[in-house]
């Protein structure tokens, strides 16, 4: 099963979803992007667009059109039923929002072929709150990326208890097939590794600025200069973009939840998203 993957699908267009489907058709494979509706699919189409600008400018392999090249491979569609009836795999980045993912997956579930795997992309919801949904739980599982992927290469890929060993195996092998360095997970964490450690740092960011504490900027200076990371906490909301965190934070405690909602009043509501869309907790030409 491990040379089984041929054909990826990946659901949603957004941030992560559109580089996922980027570097798995730079990487060779076909893939067909879908998302709700065509309005949403012209800005997936212009973000490949920019994707295979960034990916020429800083993949080392990616000269020669090697990088244009991967847009052929693309096709974008909003009719679910078109877009997973010969995958092989279909990969969810929808939002982090636990009924829509199950509705998602009881459709796909008639719709796929039966030997087709899902994998999820959930930031912190775990596969076994969605495998009875899948009606193929022994074909599920969870397959993680970090922002930047041709950069941050890592794959958090974790199983449930009904996850077939082998379509494990299948899926660590495609992870290494487009780049990534898979991070295998025995058993399951919400929020797998990376979010474990992100979800916490960001969330404590954010109660200092909801709190009047200090400002973002000032927080970001001070993780920068005191650690030596190339980003502070509040860059990489806005490289994430902020859709997310806020969905995470409003499926929270009432704690996150307090957050979720400064999050929304004073940045998701005034259109200040992120890095994608110029603005969020700073400006971007």
């Amino acid at each position: 099963m491990t040379d089984s993957i041929k054909k990826v699908t990946v659901l949603g267009t957004g941030v992560l979803g559109s580089q996922i489907a980027f570097q798995s058709a730079f990487k060779g494979f076909t893939v067909t992007a879908y998302d709700i509706n065509d309005k949403v699919l012209e800005a997936a189409k212009d973000r490949f667009g920019k994707l295979a600008d960034t990916y020429a400018n800083e993949v080392p392999d990616a000269s020669d059109g090697k990088a244009k090249d991967a847009l052929s491979r693309l096709t974008l569609t909003s009719d679910l039923a078109a877009a997973v009836a010969d995958a092989d795999l279909v990969i969810e980045a929808i939002p982090e929002i636990l009924d829509l993912k199950r509705e998602t997956y009881q459709k796909l579930a008639t719709l796929a072929p039966a030997e087709t795997i899902f994998a999820t992309n959930s930031s912190t919801l775990l596969p076994s709150d969605l495998k009875d949904s899948t009606g193929r739980p022994d074909k599920f599982l969870a397959l993680h990326f970090a922002n930047r992927v041709w950069q941050f290469n890592t794959a958090e890929i974790m199983g449930t208890s009904d996850t077939d060993p082998a379509v494990f195996a299948a899926v660590v092998e495609f992870a290494k097939a487009i780049g990534m360095v898979p991070i295998e997970l025995h058993k399951e964490k919400a929020g797998y590794v990376l979010n474990s450690l992100l979800v916490p740092f960001l969330n404590a960011a954010a109660e200092l600025a909801a709190g009047g504490y200090a400002d973002p900027s000032a927080v970001d200076d001070t993780w920068r200069i005191a650690t030596g990371a190339p980003v502070g906490p509040f860059q990489i909301y806005d490289i994430i973009g902020l859709t997310t965190p806020y969905n995470i934070m409003a499926n929270g405690d009432a704690e996150a939840q307090k957050l979720a909602a400064w999050l929304k009043e004073n940045y998701i509501d005034k259109g200040k998203l992120g890095l994608a869309t110029g603005e969020g907790f700073y400006k971007y030409n």
